[in-house]
């Protein structure tokens, strides 16, 4: 489709996989990437706490999330493509997957499926290129960036899902401006919503019927590594990051929230650096204390904020300081 790039633009889309990075820039980059090989990436990893709207596309939409990938194709000129598929949504649509897939290979579109351990450092996007390449799951130095150097040393565009199914939607003059949002209360997985990507938290909870009738703060962008607010503050925020809204009971102990995170972030470390391997361990290990050791904590986190290598240690400070600012009523 001539001028996909500039409908994109003119729609506002930007990613969905957390960064929310332009994405008419990012094709453009890559477009314009010297190199007669080049590369289309769908990443569906989806390895975070919280989240699972991937899935729900991938079981629904498929077919459109695959057209967005073929105007990608179209788009860098290239008829090669991956799917990265967290292996637990490979076995839920590998069917219709491989029907789509020989559909188009009589085009002369070439997909190639490759399917992963879940993981959190798996859906960075250098990680999952060198996942692809068949060597170890760690972030790369960047730049170069994958649009210049990605799989195999060519330009490579890499979106999630719901960008690709949103490109879709744009080349048929049917995006609205929507965006899911996993929505999970008290632990409880309750679904995947479908809403206009400028309502407030607020809305989006008493529009599904899932406002609390208990005093409760939330979490958004990732069970993991997403903000934290409180309920006076939910008029004011938008869904945000990868879109998952967590909600969490007033009463739930700091202790419960730390060990959650911590001990996600000590598990998915890849261990490359020094700041996130160690810093992981040791804030997981405080959390053994009867007592919270905030003065402590923060050191850990100031650290692995200013010294890790990738988004993975970096972003730890998000929730912890939101965490304490919000609800705890800390500076």
């Amino acid at each position: 489709m001539r001028n996909i790039i500039k409908k994109i633009d003119q729609a506002g889309l930007v990613g969905r996989g957390g960064a929310e990075f332009p994405t008419a820039r990012k094709w453009q980059s890559v477009k314009d990437a010297p190199g007669k090989v080049k590369y289309v990436v769908c990443n569906a990893s989806e390895g975070e706490l919280g989240l699972f709207k991937d899935i729900f596309i991938l079981e629904h939409h498929l077919a459109e999330v695959m057209k967005g990938m073929v105007l990608a194709m179209d788009t860098i000129k290239t008829k090669k493509a991956y799917f990265n598929l967290n292996q637990n949504y490979h076995k839920k649509i590998k069917g219709k997957l491989g029907k789509l897939i020989k559909q188009y290979a009589k085009q002369d579109y070439e997909f190639e499926v490759f399917v992963e351990h879940p993981s959190y450092i798996g859906g960075e996007e250098t990680a999952l290129l060198d996942a692809i390449e068949g060597k170890r799951t760690q972030p790369r130095l960047k730049p170069p960036y994958p649009s210049d150097a990605g799989l195999f040393g060519a330009p490579t565009l890499i979106n999630n899902v719901e960008t690709f199914y949103n490109v879709a939607l744009v080349a048929e003059d049917k995006y609205k401006n929507d965006r899911f949002c996993c929505l999970t209360v008290d632990g409880k997985r309750i679904d995947v919503y479908r809403q206009p990507a400028d309502w407030s938290l607020e809305k989006i909870l008493r529009e599904t019927g899932n406002y609390p009738d208990y005093d409760f703060f939330v979490q958004v962008g990732g069970s993991a590594s997403g903000v934290v607010y409180n309920q006076k503050q939910l008029s004011k925020n938008k869904l945000s990051g990868a879109g998952s809204l967590e909600v969490y009971r007033a009463s739930m102990k700091p202790h419960q929230l730390l060990s959650q995170w911590f001990e996600f972030y000590a598990a998915e470390s890849c261990g490359k650096c020094a700041p996130c391997r160690q810093g992981t361990f040791n804030l997981w290990k405080l959390i053994d204390k009867k007592t919270i050791d905030w003065k402590k904590i923060m050191a850990i986190v100031e650290t692995m904020e200013k010294t890790s290598f990738c988004g993975l240690g970096k972003s730890i400070g998000v929730p912890v300081r939101s965490y304490l600012k919000n609800v705890e009523g800390r500076k």
